[in-house]
């Protein structure tokens, strides 16, 4: 167990109170505060707790990767010398925090999760952990596995210091002596293989009567003086690098973006250095060794008490069969209005409302194979960000044009770490006849758009699906987005529209009901809003509710402060980072925000208006930051169905408003409290409540 109680409040910034802003940084890395929360929440079983820590892990090596990398580019660049002190406060004040939460990540791993799953009888065993019998096959599993793909190599003129690969499992050896051409040689580096598993599972009959593990960095820790015959291994270290690995390529100069983009790819892997990771007791003049080699500052140096990957603990999770150890079995219901009927049909009668991962996503992939089978249907109209390698969707986008009807999809080839399966989705579409258009130079697509055009009675309908989430099967079981199908004209011509604009490049034609960024999006959010700051100053009730990962625009939240300003009663559930301060006197005191951390990945992006009881509710792909306003083709829809809207406002945003146990809110000073039943008030989480509304628990 810990030796010291997790604490109650989560602190993200705090800045001089005159400040109306909370800085990015530490917001987002506030975020993985509470995901790390989940990791010592004792009513959460252990292996879901290890998966926690996992999570954490990879959020720091996408922020290193992409945000800290960026703000790194830009100090060293310093076209402004004015933002140059800035950058390197934000870049200090980052890094004292991230050296926090992982110091605090280990500690829960290596005195509370590991212990406790050792009790269960899941065991990670290091060397001095393991048994005679154990060491003995763990030394014949590196004879016969591991030795033969290991090289390492002795640094000298003739071998500099090798290429490293961006996260790579990596050794630094201090060695005694002189090589065997009489040199003396005292660094080598090993580079352990990327096709050897992380996580190496033991025989039953040597896991103490359970499940025992190792890392391969313990195996080849144990036999490392085994590599370098004659010689003494005076100290080694396990290390890692994170680069940047934000592609880019000049768009307006580039003749091929997806040529261009395949040969960036390839060299993602050895961008800029910008975080080391070594094993905690790496020798000082070893880990300095490194920091010159990388050129990295001292302060995104960290040495860290257990595996310099954490991630890769979540193979352990994969192998251990414990199901008492993992949150119960849960299936996704199918809505009953849609089992066994014509699904174009049930659309024309009813636009239809899908709540992911409550419901499931087969819908959706029915809308498309049934769009590529059905001879009525002639053209499918589609955007993809993210799909994945593997996808029924995309084969029923190849069918479809196999079988001769007119498929236009835009891929977004720019969709961070998944560029590689959209280029390759795109290479199969082009070849099996489907126009590919890669959307607009300088801006990412990101709306979640689908199209079917069917002919009938003598004239083509529209059929639309339009979602907060990706066409992504695997996320759509974790991820928390709203899909709504409809065939109702004044939705669905507008999609059409849009995709007109994307594949043609014309300006839009104006839009009476969907907000599309970069032209109007922004616009229309913050004429919402002052919508209803007008309404309030009138006398009547002004009330906001949204919904979204994350909020950092300030033309948004200057909108939003004026808002509470003039009475407006505004609930803001911001998953992620949130750069407004809410609750400051004549600022923002009719202004709260909180944050859901849960089973699932809180992911849709929700925006309601009371409007005089006109009750206006939106779903986007968008988030209130910039980047989606400005930078990305996005899309914000209304829900037109009365019934529909009431169920985004009772399932979207009512139940998170009244969360008592997987709920943070956050006060003026930038600290996230704990939200907890008070009393006799029952405990509530939004998460359990909408499972049981809306799904079924697997047996």
């Amino acid at each position: 167990m810990l030796k010291k109680a997790a604490p109650e409040v989560v602190p993200a910034h705090v800045p001089p109170q005159s400040a109306i802003y909370l800085n990015r940084e530490l917001s987002q890395l506030a975020f993985n505060r509470r995901v790390l929360a989940q990791a010592e929440n004792p009513h959460i079983p252990l292996l879901e707790r290890l998966k926690y820590l996992c999570i954490v892990s990879n959020n720091l090596d996408e922020l290193f990767e992409v945000r800290i990398a960026s703000l790194l580019a830009n100090n060293h660049m310093e076209a402004e010398p004015v933002e140059a002190p800035a950058l390197s406060a934000a870049l200090a004040i980052a890094a004292a925090e991230c050296h926090r939460i992982v110091e605090h990540q280990y500690r829960v791993l290596n005195e509370s999760v590991l212990p406790q799953l050792a009790k269960e009888g899941i065991y990670l065993l290091r060397d001095q952990d393991r048994n005679d019998a154990q060491r003995a096959w763990v030394k014949s599993y590196f004879e016969r596995e591991v030795r033969p793909l290991l090289t390492p190599i002795g640094l000298d003129p003739a071998h500099p210091f090798p290429q490293v690969v961006n996260k790579s499992l990596n050794f630094i050896v201090e060695l005694s002596g002189k090589d065997a051409f009489g040199r003396g040689t005292a660094i080598a580096i090993l580079k352990a293989p990327r096709v050897l598993p992380r996580v190496i599972q033991l025989p039953p009959e040597l896991s103490k009567n359970g499940t025992a593990f190792c890392l391969l960095s313990s195996v080849i820790h144990a036999h490392i003086n085994d590599l370098f015959p004659g010689r003494d291994v005076l100290a080694y270290s396990q290390f890692r690098v994170t680069r940047n690995s934000d592609l880019w390529v000049d768009e307006e100069e580039v003749k091929n973006l997806r040529q261009a983009l395949q040969g960036e790819l390839q060299s993602r892997n050895f961008g800029v250095a910008v975080r080391l990771e070594v094993a905690k007791n790496c020798p000082q003049h070893l880990s300095d060794f490194l920091l010159q080699q990388f050129s990295i500052d001292k302060s995104r140096l960290y040495a860290v008490d257990g595996p310099v990957n954490m991630v890769r603990l979540s193979e352990m999770i994969d192998h251990a069969n414990k199901p008492a150890l993992r949150f119960p079995p849960y299936s996704p219901t199918y809505p009953s209005r849609l089992a066994n009927v014509d699904l174009f049909a049930a659309i024309r009668k009813q636009d239809v409302l899908l709540h992911h991962p409550y419901q499931s996503f087969q819908p959706v992939l029915e809308f498309v194979r049934s769009a590529a089978l059905d001879p009525d249907v002639v053209a499918i109209k589609q955007t993809i960000y993210r799909t994945g390698m593997n996808s029924d969707l995309m084969e029923s986008l190849i069918i479809a044009a196999q079988r001769g009807k007119e498929v236009t999809v835009i891929v977004e080839l720019m969709a961070r770490f998944d560029e590689e399966a959209n280029i390759n989705w795109a290479d199969r579409l082009e070849r099996a006849g489907a126009q590919v258009v890669y959307g607009v130079v300088g801006l990412k697509t990101h709306a979640k758009l689908a199209l079917v055009i069917r002919r009938e009675e003598g004239a083509f309908r529209y059929y639309a699906h339009l979602g907060t989430g990706n066409y992504h099967p695997s996320t759509t079981k974790f991820y928390t987005d709203f899909g709504l199908m409809t065939s109702n004209p004044a939705l669905a011509t507008e999609v059409n529209e849009v995709f007109i604009h994307l594949t043609s490049l014309t300006k839009p034609k104006t839009l009476n009901h969907l907000w599309l960024a970069p032209f109007a999006l922004q616009k229309e959010f913050i004429r919402a809003i002052r919508n209803e700051a007008k309404i309030a100053k009138a006398g009547r009730p002004g009330r906001i509710i949204a919904k979204m990962n994350a909020l950092l625009d300030e033309s948004v939240i200057r909108a939003l402060y004026a808002a509470s300003a003039d009475g407006v009663n505004i609930d803001l559930i911001v998953r992620g980072a949130c750069a407004l301060r809410p609750g400051v006197p004549g600022l923002s005191e009719n202004i709260r925000v909180r944050s859901i951390v849960g089973r699932f990945l809180e992911h849709s992006r929700i925006y309601y208006f009371r409007n005089d009881l006109a009750h206006d509710v939106y779903l986007s792909s968008a988030d209130w930051m910039n980047r989606n306003l400005f930078r990305r083709i996005e899309v914000a829809f209304p829900v037109l169905d009365p019934d529909l809207k009431k169920r985004v406002i009772n399932e979207g945003l009512n139940p998170y408003l009244k969360d008592n146990t997987n709920a943070w809110e956050l006060d003026s000073n930038g600290i996230y409290h704990r939200r907890k039943p008070r009393g006799k008030m029952a405990a509530f989480g939004a998460q359990q409540y909408l499972m049981q509304l809306l799904g079924t628990p697997a047996e």
